[in-house]
């Protein structure tokens, strides 16, 4: 391949403002209780525009988990589920994206770390689409959903209800909405108006 072939690394940001980092667990078995991360970024870098090159290294803040009800946050938080003291962050770091045997998506595989415990898992991606807004900043959108099982990562704390079953479900489904911006095209911007300021000035 030729110097000027080899497509571009393109840095993307998370524009927190517009994603949004959620879960849902079921509550007493009949029931589901949806959660979020309001902290959380991640350094994003792709050959030229290609996704399927993505290499991601994301993490969420646990301390910031909400879940609309100030008690179970802060049990939440405690050493029975997240241990916030001694675990303040979750990561995932991407190692492969494929095509889905099953649909046109993709399949993010990578490495999730949570309580001090790393296992790989598999998480599939759906892209919204790629554009330039109204400020003329490049911008690409996509929904990231997917199941884990808790208990993998050593949350097992539970209670029995009268009915029987459990207070807490095991499993966690995983659903994302993330809007990214091209980085190198804001830059390219900011480097622009910087000139011309400095022209201006001269």
């Amino acid at each position: 391949m030729k110097a000027n072939e080899i497509a571009t690394k393109t840095k993307w940001s998370i524009d927190q403002e517009n994603s949004v980092i959620s879960f849902n667990v079921r509550h007493l078995m009949i029931s589901f209780v949806k959660g979020e991360f309001k902290t959380f970024d991640a350094s994003i870098s792709t050959s030229g525009k290609n996704f399927s090159t993505a290499q991601i290294n994301f993490w969420v803040d646990t301390s910031s988990i909400t879940t609309n009800h100030v008690k179970r946050d802060w049990h939440l938080k405690s050493e029975d589920f997240l241990d916030i003291k001694n675990h303040r962050y979750i990561t995932f770091t991407s190692n492969k994206i494929g095509r889905s045997a099953v649909n046109c998506d993709h399949e993010l595989c990578g490495e999730l770390t949570m309580m001090g415990i790393t296992r790989n898992v598999t998480l599939n991606v759906r892209a919204g689409g790629i554009l330039n807004d109204h400020w003329g900043h490049e911008r690409a959108a996509f929904t990231v959903s997917g199941k884990i099982n808790r208990s993998d990562w050593g949350l097992t704390w539970n209670t029995a209800n009268e009915s029987g079953g459990f207070v807490v479900g095991d499993e966690v489904e995983i659903l994302c909405e993330v809007e990214l911006t091209n980085m190198n095209r804001a830059e390219s911007g900011m480097q622009r108006e910087t000139k011309k300021e400095y022209g201006a000035m001269g």
